[in-house]
């Protein structure tokens, strides 16, 4: 039987912020346990909660570059659940009222071209603490370190119809938060984490099938492969006459297979009610304007700047813009002199190569110029220009 994948996906990626959400704790990865913390982040009795104003800046330019409407209004929640890294017993999130609705990201997908999807809301929380499992032999320890870090949570709309889509979606997602100076995305510190939910439908019925919500998700990589295991397992239980469960689940990424952790949950199993220490968050035009006209360029504008003005193609463009550093190591090769499509040519062959590996480029522009110059002359051959740039 034919069925379509519907997907929609949480993600939270943490704000470049030096301190917490609500209080003056750091955000440093990789400290010792527990070292960052004070009576605000350990839920200790008579603590108060002070906003971040940082915080909040990023969270407004995040929505802003989504193209999300940035509300004037919006109230912190306490999401109520229990569990060994959340000391309060509440997390600190917003819920009715959020920070920003209705945006969209525009991607590529692998299948259906250029397409959009729709961001439904992003909202401003705090991150829960971490559990340890392998530290100690047969023990869980509870590392507060990241407990009050601030995040943002970005929902999409279920426009999404294969996992290949959601990897799409992912990767320029995490594309403009990073040129929009809002968090550093990385998945490897966990600044980027994916809940993915996925249901199964008849084409051309505009009902949702019954979701399933897979947890765990490390690398867009792992999304994927994810999608692809409850996908299939969602149409072999369908196909078998029965019916999909609204569950939470595990992906365990050495035997690509998903596994049951719980029933999921709904909005009123957390009973959410506005934060009684907490006013709500009031911005006025002015600062939100502010905000908008100090964002910076954004990839999709800076792809189309230079496809305009140097001539390159679309294709090329978009190798191009994918990191910052390397879009900027590129204009600094055409200003110093080379012509835009040599110049294309190298930084996405060599230079490209030795960034992937490195993160660096150890040839500064003008120096590479100066090497694409003599190739140019006839004094140097391509193979032996490229010898001296990789020695």
């Amino acid at each position: 039987m034919e069925w379509e994948t519907v997907i929609g996906l949480e993600v939270h990626v943490q704000l470049r912020t030096r301190t917490k959400m609500f209080c003056g704790c750091r955000t440093t990865f990789g400290d010792p346990p527990n070292t960052n913390v004070c009576p605000v982040c350990l839920g200790l009795p008579g603590a108060l909660p002070v906003p971040n104003a940082e915080a909040v800046r990023l969270g407004a330019a995040a929505a802003l570059a989504l193209g999300c409407t940035v509300h004037q209004t919006s109230v912190f929640a306490r999401k109520n659940y229990f569990y060994p890294d959340l000391p309060k017993g509440y997390q600190i999130s917003q819920f009715d009222q959020p920070l920003a609705t209705g945006g969209r990201v525009t991607y590529e997908s692998p299948e259906r071209g250029r397409l959009q999807a729709g961001v439904t809301r992003l909202h401003l929380e705090e991150d829960a603490g971490k559990l340890v499992h392998d530290r100690f032999p047969g023990k869980t320890a509870v590392d507060l370190n990241r407990a009050g870090v601030p995040l943002a949570e970005i929902v999409s709309e279920p426009d999404l119809r294969s996992p290949g889509e959601a990897r799409a979606y992912l990767t320029t997602l995490r594309q403009i938060l990073i040129y929009a100076g809002a968090s550093e995305c990385s998945m490897e510190q966990g600044s980027l984490r994916v809940d993915a939910n996925i249901s199964l439908r008849r084409p051309g019925d505009a009902r949702l099938g019954t979701k399933a919500e897979v947890k765990n998700l490390n690398s867009f990589a792992n999304v994927e492969r994810a999608l692809e295991a409850e996908r299939n397992r969602q149409m072999a239980v369908l196909d078998g006459g029965g019916r999909v469960a609204q569950v939470t689940l595990l992906f365990h990424a050495g035997t690509g297979q998903v596994k049951q952790l719980r029933l999921k949950e709904e909005s009123h199993d957390y009973r959410y009610f506005p934060d009684p220490d907490l006013p709500p968050l009031v911005l006025d035009d002015a600062w939100i304007a502010k905000r908008r006209a100090s964002l910076p360029e954004l990839p999709e504008a800076r792809r189309s700047r230079l496809e305009m003005a140097l001539g390159i193609s679309a294709y090329d463009a978009r190798v191009l813009t994918a990191e910052i550093p390397l879009a900027d190591y590129f204009e600094s090769v055409v200003a110093a002199g080379v012509e835009p499509k040599t110049a294309a040519n190298w930084v996405m062959g060599d230079v490209l190569a030795t960034f992937n590996e490195t993160g660096a480029f150890p040839v500064a522009p003008p120096r590479l110029a100066g090497l694409v110059g003599l190739v140019a002359a006839g004094t140097l051959s391509h193979q032996a220009a490229k010898r001296v740039y990789t020695e």
